[in-house]
């Protein structure tokens, strides 16, 4: 779209990631997008826990790990569990819900 003022185009953020990161469901793409998850999650992680006024190594404490592990965990620069994510958040008094969206398929879940 042309702004007839300035004659700059513009463009979506989600036309900019086809172009640049390659479009949904892509290998490239898919990638981009789990790792923007786990960096929102760590993001979350650091902004419960000084919420709660509690430091790297008292929340560690609470789970049994080292601050560094902690550390890691809110920036991001490690591979983690989903167990890991709950303890870290039942530490933290917060309650954890996930959400599954099975695309394009039959299956049926009984609940």
């Amino acid at each position: 779209m042309k702004n007839k003022e300035n004659e700059l185009e513009m463009f979506s953020f989600d036309k900019i990631k086809d172009e640049f990161i390659g479009e949904v469901g892509t290998v490239k793409r898919t990638l981009y997008e789990q790792e923007l998850q786990i960096e929102i999650l760590g993001d979350l992680i650091k902004k419960v826990r000084l919420e709660r006024n509690m430091t790297q190594e008292e929340l560690g404490k609470l789970i049994g790990v080292q601050r560094a592990q902690i550390s890691k965990l809110e920036n991001n620069t490690t591979n983690v569990t989903v167990e890991t994510i709950l303890r870290v958040f039942s530490a933290l008094k917060a309650k954890v819900n996930f959400n599954v969206e099975i695309l394009n398929s039959n299956v049926k879940i009984a609940g």
